[in-house]
């Protein structure tokens, strides 16, 4: 009985999982666990588990926004916009996909998109001064086999989509992002309370 008490709180704790009949089973534990309270990089929020922070970029590209995303950001549709594409790593491990809109118009002129490395919230925040104070955000459960690339992509087809609109303090749009964690690599928390 014991041993049945203890296996069911570690239950209850994420740590194990019992199948019924077959056994029971360590949990793989998320490479990060991050809050959604708190406007942060998700640099910051890896660097807080005490992991190491990576980031890969896929591509960088100007073009015109798609009138779809001009919609959802709320813009002209002949706005431009610099389109990143980035797998995001933890001590080597890929753990999220991002791809991101940021409007021109925030940037320097004559800008090159080849200058941004890294955080991009950190690079804004120390290169150019630009602050990001709030976003609004909607999580989804997003099921595809066409949602990253390189090696590891295969391998994966669950993520939890974070679409966000960041904005500075004068409610400028900065940052229009639609980043997919891998399920089971990157878990978020919510602190909920009684009004």
């Amino acid at each position: 009985p014991t041993v049945r008490a203890a296996l069911r709180e570690l239950e209850g704790l994420g740590l194990v999982r019992t199948l019924h009949g077959v056994g029971t089973f360590v949990q793989e534990q998320p490479a990060v666990r991050a809050g959604l309270e708190r406007l942060e990089s998700i640099t910051e929020s890896i660097r807080a588990t005490g992991k190491t922070p990576g980031m890969i970029y896929g591509s960088r590209l100007v073009r015109e926004v798609l009138p779809e995303e001009a919609a959802h950001m709320g813009v002209d549709g002949d706005t431009e916009v610099i389109e990143l594409r980035r797998t995001i790593l933890a001590d080597g491990q890929v753990v999220a996909y991002s791809y991101d809109l940021m409007p021109t118009r925030v940037l320097p002129d004559g800008f090159d998109p080849e200058q941004l490395t890294g955080s991009v919230f950190e690079f804004l925040q120390e290169r150019l001064g630009i602050h990001a104070v709030h976003s609004i955000a909607e999580v989804h459960a997003v099921h595809s086999d066409h949602v990253g690339w390189g090696p590891e992509a295969a391998a994966h087809d669950l993520f939890v989509l974070l679409n966000q609109l960041h904005y500075d303090s004068a409610d400028r749009l900065l940052m229009y992002s639609r980043t997919y964690f891998i399920e089971g690599r990157y878990s978020f928390t919510i602190f909920r309370r009684e009004r």
